[in-house]
């Protein structure tokens, strides 16, 4: 059995309009709510076998600050270009090539790619992965290279709901 935990950036700063949307850092709330759920899940949930991130500064810092907390050494986490500003069905293919060495994988990227990612492997329909949400799903397969859009979802939260 596989198990993926998508994580959507934390809230990002658009103060700097001449900064490209690649390098736009996370604004301090973001920083804050990355903290919680990161805690929170560290807390409550089974740490993943392995962190992969976009490159994008909002979704790197994001990976750092779960990676610190689920007490990851940052230099495990796997920075792959193909998680900025891809597709639903880019991010199927990637998870497709995980190494089946591991049983559950943390990827964090962006927006709408999570959210219709998400929408296409389980029937619970999510209108939005909000920043720094994350959703855990479970796939019932052996080997990554059989992920089919058949998940159940084991959970959602965000920083909002984990504030009550």
């Amino acid at each position: 059995m596989k198990k993926v935990f998508i994580v959507r950036h934390a809230k990002s700063s658009w103060e700097d309009m001449y900064l490209s949307d690649y390098d736009r850092p996370l604004k301090g709330r973001g920083v804050k709510d990355a903290y919680l759920v990161s805690t929170w899940l560290g807390q409550n949930h089974e740490r993943p076998d392995a962190l992969i991130s976009s490159p994008a500064t909002r979704a790197l810092h994001t990976a750092m600050i779960f990676a610190r907390n689920l007490q990851f050494p940052f230099s495990s986490i796997n920075i792959t270009e193909e998680l900025y500003m891809c597709t639903p069905e880019t991010l199927l293919r990637f998870i497709e090539g995980t190494n089946d060495d591991y049983d559950s994988i943390m990827i964090f990227s962006h927006n709408p790619t999570i959210t219709d990612f998400v929408n296409m492997c389980q029937d619970q329909e999510i209108t939005n992965v909000p920043t720094s949400g994350v959703v855990c799903m479970h796939f019932h397969i052996e080997s990554w290279k059989d992920i089919s859009l058949a998940a159940e979802l084991l959970f959602f939260d965000y920083p909002k709901k984990l504030k009550g």
